[in-house]
């Protein structure tokens, strides 16, 4: 377990694998999913994961430069985990609506 926190943790890793789910996205559409994120932290923690396996970066030559991120088979494998983890907040979430 804590090999695995010490991957994810923190607060905005889990936000980030969590919107690449859904599949490749730019720098700018994972700023829009996750607002609440400094730009200095998304580049960090983007950086974080890529290093550790579990995104990867993808750059396309073209004018101007276009740069995607996708989860690596490792981060995908994260998916019944996140899901569980998503499921307990929502279950656990103070003020939910019945």
């Amino acid at each position: 377990m804590a090999y695995t926190l010490d991957l994810i943790g923190g607060r905005w890793k889990p936000n980030i694998l969590w919107a690449l789910l859904g599949g490749k996205l730019r720098y700018s559409e994972l700023k829009k999913n996750i607002p609440d994120v400094s730009e200095r932290i998304l580049v960090l923690q983007l950086r974080e994961l890529e290093k550790d396996g579990l995104i990867k970066r993808l750059v396309y030559a073209e004018v101007p430069p276009r740069v995607e991120y996708e989860l690596t088979n490792d981060g995908a494998s994260m998916k019944p985990m996140l899901e569980c983890i998503s499921a307990w907040g929502d279950k656990h979430r103070p003020n939910k609506t019945n």
